[in-house]
């Protein structure tokens, strides 16, 4: 079993990362700002992990590191101070990482680190990790968060890149956010509800981690999201029908500008993400269709 350094530990992912990985015999090295706290809520697998605050902390290579740091990308307005932090909180702690990395002795067998879908820009026509990346802000974000990884100076680790879609889970994230409107029947769709929504359940998010931390797939760039990606007026219509409520508001494109500014973007356009690697790779989804997975979550 490996010893794993961890950044994001206590995110919405990391939330079920880390017992996933604890249960898999590993011992993890997490990094937070807030130890006391992570120490609590984590209080049951503490035996397994070692909470740092700093990467000088670390003092010799783990055998694997996965890199999730980052604020929530869509937790308020893009403000130009938001977006710096947006930014540092991904791409200054991603250096910092690869800092430390480069300093210690040996290598890691792999590294996985996070990118997003945002990496191709809002597209109609279906996107792979073969299309380029686009020229928005959220691009921009995760084309310098993957080349900041990208200067780790090493020959045989197997550095893998995941570009997550959205993803679904529960308590929290983004279903978190609609399940109340939703129930109070006030949920419907964005604008003309056409844009795709690129998702994965959580749990298969984890899964694919684990698959990469095997070193079984070929390194690179890796779409972590279903093969069935949906509109957002089907994802409407099929929340609504998995909670019994009425989805009949439809929400105006203006005026949800005007509050959330390019914000707007995230829920407005979107782009249809396939994950050829994954399946040309073998990878298999536990959850491959949208209404087979919010089941599973609500059931």
């Amino acid at each position: 079993m490996a010893q794993i350094l961890l950044t994001g530990a206590t995110g919405f992912v990391g939330d079920a990362l880390l017992p996933a990985l604890v249960n898999d015999g590993h011992s993890l090295i997490c990094l937070t700002r807030h130890p006391e706290n992570a120490t609590k809520r984590f209080n049951a697998l503490s035996a397994s992990i070692r909470w740092i605050t700093s990467f000088a902390e670390v003092d010799a290579m783990p055998n694997a590191v996965i890199n999730l740091s980052g604020e929530g990308i869509a937790d308020a307005r893009w403000t130009d101070q938001r977006k710096r932090l947006l930014r540092s909180s991904r791409i200054a702690v991603t250096e910092q990482l690869v800092s430390r990395l480069n300093a210690l002795e040996g290598e890691p067998d792999v590294v996985i680190s996070g990118s997003a879908i945002g990496y191709y820009g809002p597209r109609t026509d279906e996107v792979t990790e073969e299309d380029q990346s686009g020229w928005d802000f959220a691009a921009r974000l995760c084309a310098d968060w993957e080349q900041a990884i990208g200067q780790l100076d090493f020959e045989a680790t197997q550095i893998y890149t995941l570009r997550i879609g959205v993803v679904l889970g529960r308590p929290g994230g983004f279903l978190g956010r609609l399940e109340m409107p939703f129930r109070l029947g006030l949920g419907g769709p964005l604008g003309h509800g056409q844009q795709m929504l690129s998702w994965i359940h959580r749990d298969d998010l984890v899964a694919m981690i684990r698959w990469m931390l095997s070193g079984t797939p070929e390194a690179g760039a890796y779409n972590a999201t279903s093969p069935q990606p949906v509109s957002n007026e089907e994802f409407t219509k099929t929340f609504g029908h998995i909670l019994k409520r009425p989805t009949i508001f439809r929400v105006p494109e203006a005026p949800m500008r005007l509050v959330l500014g390019e914000l707007a973007d995230l829920l407005f356009k979107g782009q249809p993400v396939q994950p050829k690697r994954a399946l040309s790779q073998g990878f298999e989804f536990k959850y491959p269709d949208l209404r087979g997975a919010l089941m599973a979550l609500f059931r």
